[in-house]
């Protein structure tokens, strides 16, 4: 039985809580160390409860290191390697650091976190900023280490250069991904379909359109907008924007949903699908986002109406609300598809492949 160990800033959308229960229920051992918990109310395992300032100074301030960055990332042909912007930035990170290192000493001893044969880093990130620990597990411990990166972390942050070079493995389940960070293996993040409403026909009679960008920015909402404004002056239909809402609010509104669009046009946030537009799937809903023509032709029996700007959005829109046995078709396809790719039994089967190919854990 192998013992992986999940360490994350916060569970990011919900995935690396699902890494911790496919572990858990295809016959491994796992826990998962959050080290702030998710405003969107994710399921937690230990949760350190750090904190993460999120009043308007501290959301301003990183809403300007992703402008910084956004301008030399975009126009990049490869990831940079996370450094200080200056002095004051290194004194915030030393400085709490030192200030987190006697909760983190003591959660390790209580949870026995030593013992784990591979630690999993979501986002390249260690409990801290210099990973120590990380660096103490790997050489004192022998412990296997694997970085997954989510998105914006490897385009926006940057790598952390200390623990990537300690890394036995690097993953990601962004395509783009691939081609801006030498060395990234691809995987599915695991999905678990069964924690999902049942679908519903909404009251209202009219097709349904949902959207639930957790970052309007990079989901391109605006040219959504726009796009849902011209159909609505054609076509009685109804479009929800779900924001600010729980994951379990989310969830049953969209299972009255007819499309929901993923993204369409955003910046920073790449091409494909998210957890959104994954869950939308697994519903049986049919599910747009973008995608380049590499990416829509690599991805293994393609289940998105893919859109890439505001006409192809138009378009495929009226064909979904216009042809009732189209949308019934899309949905169906891409509900297998998620079960088939992201199902717990082929993800852990997958990871456990290139593990063993990493020479991590033996074949």
């Amino acid at each position: 039985m192998l013992r992986i160990l999940h360490i994350a800033p916060e569970n990011i959308a919900g995935v690396p809580y699902s890494f911790y229960d496919m572990h858990n229920k295809t016959g491994d051992f796992s826990r998962l160390v959050t080290m702030h918990s998710n405003p969107l109310n994710f399921k937690e395992d230990i949760c350190l409860n750090l904190k993460l300032p999120r009043n308007n100074i501290a959301s301003g301030w990183r809403r300007k290191k992703v402008r910084d960055r956004e301008e030399q990332i975009t126009q990049s042909s490869s990831a940079k390697e996370f450094k200080p912007k200056n002095i004051a930035e290194s004194i915030f990170f030393l400085a709490r650091d030192v200030l987190r290192t006697p909760k983190i000493n003591r959660v390790i001893n209580l949870y026995g976190l030593n013992s784990f044969d591979v630690i999993f880093y979501h986002a390249g990130l260690d409990f801290y900023r210099f990973p120590k620990q990380a660096i103490r597990w790997k050489k004192e411990m022998g412990k296997k280490i694997v970085c997954f990166y989510h998105g914006s972390d490897l385009r926006i942050r940057g790598y952390i250069k200390a623990l990537d070079q300690i890394s036995d493995l690097n993953l990601t389940s962004e395509f783009d991904l691939l081609k801006i960070k030498n060395g990234l293996e691809f995987l599915f993040y695991p999905y678990d379909s069964s924690e999902l409403p049942q679908r519903v026909k909404n009251e209202s009679g009219k097709i349904r359109i949902v959207h639930s960008p957790t970052n309007r920015k990079y989901k391109g909402t605006d040219l959504i907008i726009s796009v849902i404004e011209k159909i609505k002056s054609e076509k009685d239909v109804e479009f929800l924007l779900l924001e600010k809402m729980t994951r379990d609010e989310v969830l049953q509104i969209k299972a009255t949903a007819d499309i929901s669009i993923d993204q369409v046009g955003g910046t920073m946030g790449g091409t494909g699908y998210g957890k959104a537009g994954l869950e939308s799937l697994a519903m049986g809903i049919p599910t747009i986002t973008n995608m380049t023509d590499e990416y829509k032709n690599w991805l293994p029996e393609n289940p998105f109406v893919v859109c890439n700007n505001g006409q192809e959005l138009y378009n495929d829109l009226i064909k979904l609300i216009e042809d009732k046995g189209y949308r019934e078709k899309i949905g169906e396809m891409g509900q297998t598809w998620a079960g088939k790719y992201h199902g717990y039994n082929a993800v852990s089967q997958k990871l456990k492949t290139l593990l063993s190919e990493k020479k991590i854990i033996s074949g």
